[in-house]
């Protein structure tokens, strides 16, 4: 039997197949314990091979990383906990010799501290696929990057799609927060929590982040997951996120 750590990592990766079988140009595929997807966004890290387990099937990661190579020049290899040399050699061989590590923090929705309702909240609204160029763009700026990078990763019916749920958090009619809620396998994934910078430090973060989680419950999530940057880490873990695994990530210099 799977351990939660396991749970929430297959929800995650079912997320990550999710998104590239609805968004434009994606691609899937898997081979044994590994998994790769492109979304053809500018980011690596949407764009890679993952190994399911905590120890990597190195031939099928192989397999994969050679077809995604073949398809995208920015992609990535991911792998739970920390590499050992073989995957380490493995990545350098395709190319991929810097490495980052990705905290997996996750909580049961019941230990959730969620704060009092908020008239922040009203400023958060869900946003469906007419809208899709406006959240990107908005994301594009949340997360001060450049033009293009998203891609059509948010295209196509994206944001209508069952189990995908956009937010845009607006302030005098102007997009200045973006989140993403994933849910797969009764588990919400909270995604893209992302503030314009003349906005940041009012709380705008941590109230997006509780609506993707309270719409996660009302919909049956019992569990919730997030990968999480330094600086945002100490708002999640004030929420009742804990660290359950720290991944790696393999990228080309």
């Amino acid at each position: 039997m799977g351990t939660t750590a396991d749970r929430l990592a297959t929800a995650y990766f079912d997320a990550i197949e999710a998104l590239c079988r609805v968004t434009p140009k994606g691609w899937y595929a898997e081979r044994g314990t590994a998994r790769a997807g492109i979304t053809h966004a500018g980011l690596a890290s949407l764009n890679g091979v993952f190994a399911l387990t905590t120890d990597p099937d190195l031939e099928s990661l192989d397999a994969l990383a050679i077809e995604v190579a073949r398809q995208i020049p920015h992609w990535s290899i991911m792998v739970r906990g920390a590499a050992g040399e073989p995957v380490v050699d493995l990545a350098a061989r395709h190319g991929l010799r810097e490495r980052s590590v990705m905290p997996f923090l996750a909580c049961a929705t019941d230990d959730i501290v969620f704060r009092p309702v908020s008239t922040q909240q009203a400023l958060v609204r869900r946003v469906g696929a007419a809208e899709n160029d406006t959240y990107t763009d908005a994301l594009t700026e949340s997360f001060e990057a450049p033009e293009g990078s998203f891609g059509p990763l948010m295209g196509g019916a994206v944001l209508d799609t069952d189990g995908i749920t956009g937010y845009l958090a607006e302030e005098s009619d102007r997009p200045v927060g973006t989140a993403l809620g994933m849910l797969t396998s009764g588990v919400i994934g909270v995604f893209n929590i992302g503030v314009v910078p003349s906005a940041r430090g009012r709380g705008l973060g941590r109230t997006l982040t509780e609506t993707v989680l309270r719409d996660g419950i009302a919909a049956g999530a019992n569990a919730a997951y997030l990968h999480t940057s330094p600086m945002g880490r100490p708002l999640y873990e004030s929420m009742g996120f804990a660290l359950v695994e720290n991944w790696t990530m393999f990228t080309a210099r």
